[in-house]
């Protein structure tokens, strides 16, 4: 039996998407982008330099990477730590040695805890996003507006004064938002999130405070999604991301510059079975004539430059 008419007749349907968040276009069909001297590629590596606290409450949901064993959880509490203690030092070696030009994303409360960790990263001039207060300050639907804003201003104003930078990106603990979520880092003076995985390239994205941008962070090639998630060998891990830096540079051929964007986590990646497998990622790019390694906020105004 067909369905009736009105079964498809609600508010927020239109073409593309249900929602008024975005225009809708294809990748293919919009205008190409040029990256600096020809560079087809553009490479944002993304460090996540995270605060997961022991008395995890888990509202409304355990966040991905966090604690798992009835408190204190201590094993697995020492292991975050530990990237921030050793690991994150392997990754600053090994950008410096391939030239790569890293954003660490960092949540507020382990800046402020951690003021060595700022200073490391401050002393090399390397750009900070909001990685939001901790892991286990999530945003979600459903939350009191008042206790998200009040949060979010916490979190971005708190992390502007003691860096002096002027924090342009954010991302959420767990990439998980409310619904209100946009319209609040607007009004915080966000330029940009990196939350929503569906595209390759930044797009418009709108809010009833004015327009932002999305930045495109892949969750697929998250060292934590590609190891803790689909329990691929660190092996695959680079297989997947040299086969995804060859499949953009092809299209970047033909359709204008791509972003590679790598998140990558000093506890995962930082460990010393697996530093060497970064290490080959970055020889990889750095052995590219094509790849322009730079800070996300610098990929965005070149890109909104030419929009």
């Amino acid at each position: 039996m067909a369905l009736d008419n009105s079964y498809l007749q609600y508010p927020e349907r239109s073409y593309g998407m249900d929602h008024n968040r975005y225009d809708w276009s294809m990748l293919a069909q919009r205008k190409p982008v040029q990256w600096p001297n020809g560079k087809k590629l553009a490479v944002w590596v993304n460090v996540g330099l995270q605060q997961f606290p022991l008395d995890q409450k888990g509202v409304p949901f355990k966040v991905p990477g966090g604690m798992t064993m009835p408190y204190p959880d201590l094993r697995h509490f020492s292991l975050r730590d530990y990237g921030n203690r050793v690991g994150l030092y392997r990754f600053l070696k090994a950008f410096d040695k391939y030239g790569v030009k890293p954003t660490f994303a960092i949540n507020t409360e382990l800046a402020e805890q951690n003021p060595y960790l700022l200073d490391v990263i401050l002393k090399r001039e390397d750009e900070l996003m909001c990685h939001g207060w901790n892991m286990d300050s999530l945003h979600f639907g459903g939350q009191e507006q008042a206790a998200e804003a009040e949060l979010v201003t916490k979190s971005v104003q708190r992390l502007r004064e003691i860096s002096g930078q002027a924090i342009r990106g954010w991302i959420s603990p767990a990439k998980n938002q409310s619904e209100n979520t946009p319209e609040l880092l607007k009004a915080n003076g966000i330029d940009f999130h990196c939350d929503w995985v569906n595209d390759d390239m930044p797009y418009a994205f709108n809010t009833n405070n004015g327009s932002m941008w999305s930045m495109p962070l892949s969750t697929e090639l998250s060292d934590q999604f590609v190891l803790m998630n689909n329990l691929h060998s660190e092996q695959s891990y680079v297989e997947q991301i040299i086969d995804a830096t060859s499949m953009l540079a092809a299209e970047a051929d033909s359709q204008g510059g791509r972003i590679l964007a790598l998140q990558i986590h000093p506890w995962l990646l930082g460990q010393p079975h697996r530093i060497a497998k970064l290490e080959q990622v970055l020889a990889h790019l750095a052995a590219r004539d094509d790849v322009w390694f730079a800070h996300a906020s610098e990929i965005l105004d070149c890109y909104t430059k030419q929009q």
